[in-house]
């Protein structure tokens, strides 16, 4: 944190993912720029949230779901496991500070994904599943956790591969080939991904390109190897 800024001796260290705006001009250096998440926002939320009940899984830093509460949610219910208390890099403190500093109403459970439904974080109108599908092994059941609990809309980023090809595929990524991370297992295309959607009772799909924030993801020669798509789903 930059020196001069409200709330230096009381932030904790904190190693942040999402850059925030929080309260007297005070921001986090994350490693998603601001810039980069505001696109992603107007993207995720096009189709208002305003009074719905939203569930934000792998919520991290927090931003969508403070996002979600700023544009008007009646209810917001963050989750994480992973970046919270599991194996990723990232912890609870960010969310917490943030949450503090913007005297939010969101709440927060640390729950793993194969552990959402219903019972343990009830239904909501709209479930945002952002960043999460190709971290899981199992990316079929992981969609039906995230669907489970989704009354009207889903929203899903995700990375994608192979979106030129006919038929629904999704590449799988050993090692730490896709960004030099391990946890990085399944990219599935676009057909794919809506063959999924609807097998998971979902009637009405809209794919949306990612925002153009890095200059080689607008490489027509890399399309069909690695990109990015948010997902609308409607029941």
């Amino acid at each position: 944190m930059d020196g001069g800024q409200p709330g230096l001796e009381t932030r904790p260290a904190i190693g942040w993912f999402h850059s925030l705006t929080l309260p007297g001009g005070e921001t986090t250096a994350g490693e998603k720029p601001a810039a980069v998440l505001a696109a992603e926002a107007d993207v995720v939320f096009k189709h208002s949230v305003a009074g719905k009940r939203v569930l934000d899984i792998g919520a991290w830093d927090g931003f969508f779901s403070f996002e979600a509460e700023r544009r008007g949610a009646a209810h917001v219910l963050a989750t994480d496991h992973f970046c919270w208390s599991g194996s990723g890099w990232g912890t609870k403190a960010g969310f917490d500070y943030a949450h503090g500093r913007l005297g939010s109403r969101v709440a927060s459970l640390d729950i793993d994904v194969p552990r959402i439904a219903p019972e343990t974080v009830g239904m909501h109108d709209v479930v945002l599943f952002l960043g999460v599908l190709y971290h899981v092994k199992d990316p079929l059941a992981a969609l039906e956790r995230a669907a489970s609990a989704a009354g009207e809309m889903l929203v899903v980023e995700t990375a994608t591969a192979l979106d030129r090809l006919p038929w629904p595929v999704a590449r799988y990524y050993p090692g730490a080939e896709l960004n030099n991370d391990a946890t990085n297992f399944w990219a599935p295309n676009r057909r794919c991904l809506e063959g999924m959607a609807r097998d998971l009772g979902f009637t009405r799909i809209e794919m949306t390109g990612h925002p153009a924030t890095r200059p080689h993801w607008r490489r027509p020669d890399l399309y069909w190897k690695h990109n990015r798509v948010f997902m609308h789903a409607w029941r």
